[in-house]
């Protein structure tokens, strides 16, 4: 049984149905829900299941706040509440620090720090004083002899690479040429309604096919090479 269209109610027949936005629709009811403009499967926007063009798709839009006498009493309530806040966490915090006096002798006495730690990172490894077991090696212990120079033999000349020959292979015969994918064929004859919607006879084959819904898809026909849209009731897959 034919069901019927979204828009006007009446019976819809395979010739001009078109399904979309889970209805079913005649192609010439399929229009904007607030100008009638007629839409496509390509030009439509969907909102709560209803078409619409791109001017009168819905938008969502902000609602202003008036800056009335009680809002402005509200923020600043909200603001001294903030800064009590703000003052009652740092007393809390600087409570558990031991206050120290910027004296003079304090303010010599890291100066005298700063000054050792800075000689003991300038003394150098050999003026460092070693430990009592250290063991400093004699001046006249155990030298390394010198090493004896390689002298390194020049590389030989090896002979240029030769380049492989390419070989030409016949190409296959054009009877086993075959394109990849799903084949479809069309079990009905099919006239065009619309400019992006393609013709075929009964018997026709069609190639590079992208589903789009359970109504409509595109494809092109191999015969005459035409791509666009069509119905997919009126094609089965081989």
């Amino acid at each position: 049984m034919n069901p019927p269209c979204a828009r006007c109610k009446k019976t819809v027949y395979p010739m001009e149905k078109l399904n979309c936005l889970d209805k079913v629709w005649h192609k010439a009811c399929f229009t904007c829900e607030q100008c009638n403009l007629k839409l496509t499967m390509k030009t439509y926007k969907g909102y709560n299941k209803l078409p619409y063009c791109n001017t009168h798709y819905p938008t969502t839009r902000f609602t202003a706040v008036a800056d009335t006498p009680e809002n402005k009493r509200l923020a600043q309530q909200t603001r001294n509440q903030s800064e009590l806040t703000y003052r009652k966490d740092k007393v809390e915090a600087l409570s558990h620090f031991t206050p120290v006096s910027d004296s003079v002798a304090g303010r010599q006495a890291t100066q005298a720090s700063k000054l050792a730690s800075q000689i003991g990172y300038q003394t150098a490894p050999h003026e460092q004083e070693h430990p009592a077991g250290y063991n400093q090696p004699p001046p006249g212990g155990y030298t390394q002899p010198p090493q004896p120079v390689m002298h390194q033999m020049p590389p030989q000349q090896m002979p240029p690479p030769q380049m492989p020959v390419p070989t030409h292979q016949a190409p296959p015969p054009a009877g086993s040429r075959r394109s990849g994918g799903p084949r479809w064929v069309a079990i009905y004859d099919y006239t065009a309604a619309d400019e992006d919607e393609i013709s075929f006879n009964e018997g026709d084959e069609i190639v590079e096919v992208t589903v789009i819904d359970e109504g409509w898809m595109e494809g092109r026909v191999k015969k005459t090479g035409q791509y666009g849209m069509l119905p997919s009731n009126y094609v089965e897959k081989v």
